[in-house]
């Protein structure tokens, strides 16, 4: 199976979003898909990752039947996982058009060797808040 430089999905146009309901906030949203394989574009054998996606909607949010769905499209690709990290995050970022993205992809060991990518998007000019700092939390069963 020859090398690909950007994997190709089923189809990427598979992701849907919906309105942002809180587009005057940034609020961060975490989901993780444990459940994620593509191919070794060398040996054609599988790899499983987990993907953790973080962003800061504008105004859409991923709808998550069709962000498994599109994930599932990459089971019979063969990709780098350098790539494929990077071109599902290009394919979010397209569909959503976020404040912010990461994703990371947690590659299973192959070979004694475990592969981890982070990729990140920050859309032009947005910048994030400030940290809140917070006091440490008060005991639950009131003061001691």
């Amino acid at each position: 199976m020859p090398a690909q430089a950007k994997p190709k999905p089923a189809d990427s146009n598979l992701l849907e979003t919906f309105e942002n309901p809180r587009f005057d906030r940034d609020f961060l949203i975490r989901i993780r898909i444990p459940e994620f394989t593509c191919l070794c574009p060398r040996t054609g054998q599988p790899d499983f990752a987990t993907l953790h996606l973080e962003y800061i909607a504008d105004g859409s949010c991923v709808e998550l039947k069709a962000l498994k769905t599109y994930v599932w499209s990459f089971r019979d690709i063969g990709a780098f996982h350098e790539a494929v990290t990077n071109q599902i995050l290009d394919d979010l970022v397209d569909a959503m058009a976020p404040r912010y993205a990461r994703l990371t992809a947690n590659f299973n060991v192959r070979g004694g060797i475990y592969t981890s990518v982070v990729a990140d998007y920050r859309k032009p000019g947005w910048q994030p808040p400030s940290p809140v700092q917070l006091p440490p939390e008060a005991s639950a069963s009131g003061p001691e």
